[in-house]
């Protein structure tokens, strides 16, 4: 049985998530962190994770860029492995994690989904294959998400970026906003209840490609979470993704 602690485990993910590993018989839920309060969970519960006194074999992140320092002190501190799915991470953010895999065994990914991780190997086909064809993200969430744009939708420009180093454009306004020859188009939605809905289209002369991922729960997003906490449980320390889980 895996020993697990959540850290966001209040948040709406962290709920999904916690209800999941005690369903598990594969898992143990030994403690959660949250900024929130809650007095109907039957499970330890701290506000910081350096203050956690029980003994796990991982961590699962579905938290906030600002607790980062706190969850690798503890992780180097413990030598506990680490399963990242929080997004919104600024450049040195992201820097920080994989520094921090070159200590213990880090996890990250934006994005947990399997199917979404198919997306990006797709998109990464679409780019070499579709020459001079205009290439734009949609992405939509629910109304409370707080970055923008998603750590999804940034993934899949960056693997279309690798193949050929367009730039990205955020959105697009004004009496000037003619689209440039090299650039990939990024664009937020944000209503009601949507769990995840990401779009990449290809047009080209006279035709469009188009690549779509909809999530129907956050469960996905959960379950994937699990996979990626058994993966890397035994695991050398380094810096690994849903590429190294999902055979594409």
């Amino acid at each position: 049985m895996i020993k697990v602690i959540v850290n966001g485990s209040l948040g709406k993910m962290g709920k999904v998530l916690t209800d999941l590993i005690m369903e598990d018989d594969d898992f143990e839920l030994v403690a959660g962190v949250s900024k929130y309060k809650n007095d109907n969970i039957n499970y330890p519960i701290y506000s910081n994770i350096v203050d956690v006194k029980e003994k796990a074999d991982v961590v699962i992140d579905f938290s906030k860029p600002e607790s980062l320092k706190d969850l690798i002190s503890y992780s180097k501190s413990t030598k506990t492995p680490l399963v990242i799915a929080t997004t919104g991470y600024s450049d040195e953010e992201l820097n920080m994690i994989e520094e921090t895999s070159k200590e213990v065994s880090v996890f990250h990914s934006s994005n947990m989904s399997i199917g979404v991780n198919l997306i990006l190997k797709l998109v990464e086909i679409s780019a070499k294959a579709l020459t001079n064809f205009d290439i734009e993200i949609i992405e939509k969430h629910h109304n409370k998400k707080v970055d923008a744009p998603s750590g999804t939708a940034l993934m899949i420009a960056s693997e279309i970026q690798k193949v050929l180093n367009n730039e990205f454009n955020y959105g697009r306004h004004g009496k000037n906003a003619k689209r440039k020859e090299n650039e990939i188009g990024i664009h937020a939605v944000r209503g009601g209840t949507i769990a995840g809905d990401h779009s990449v289209v290809f047009a080209g002369k006279d035709e469009i490609v188009e690549l779509n991922h909809i999530a129907l729960s956050k469960e996905i997003f959960a379950q994937g979470s699990l996979k990626a906490a058994k993966f890397i449980v035994n695991k050398e320390n380094g810096y690994y993704n849903m590429k190294d889980v999902v055979s594409l």
